[in-house]
């Protein structure tokens, strides 16, 4: 349900991003190291990433990020239900872009994660990451 309500928020006028989901924090770490079935993928512009993964859990996929050069430029914006601040702050000692709170509510959701892409398509700038891993 949130990959869908993701999808419908991310949608933007001037552009629609390419979005691909993965089912785990192992899997996630198998497409950014374009490993397996994933050797045929692009590079990311940005990863959303939920920290109650199955397996590997979002704030290990997140620490593997950041700790690889290849990817460590890819921004990490996690999007989670947890609001509480241990939470919080464990993502940013691990170098989370930024961090958001996923409402239970399908309205507010949808407007979180709509803000979200309005602001990555108009006023935030990515850096261009390296495809070379």
């Amino acid at each position: 349900m949130d990959v869908q309500l993701a999808r419908i928020g991310l949608k933007n006028d001037n552009f629609l991003p390419d979005i691909h989901v993965v089912e785990d924090g192992e899997e996630a770490m198998q497409f950014l190291r374009k490993e397996g079935q994933f050797q045929r993928v692009s590079t990311p512009d940005i990863v959303l990433l939920d920290l109650n993964l199955p397996g590997m859990n979002g704030q290990e996929v997140l620490l593997e990020i950041k700790s690889d050069p290849s990817l460590r430029d890819i921004p990490v914006v996690v999007l989670t239900t947890s609001d509480a601040p241990p939470d919080i702050a464990k993502a940013y000692d691990g170098f989370a872009n930024a961090y958001m709170t996923k409402p239970v509510d399908f309205s507010q959701f949808h407007r979180v994660v709509g803000d979200l892409s309005s602001e990555l398509f108009t006023v935030i700038r990515l850096p261009q990451v390296s495809t070379k891993l």
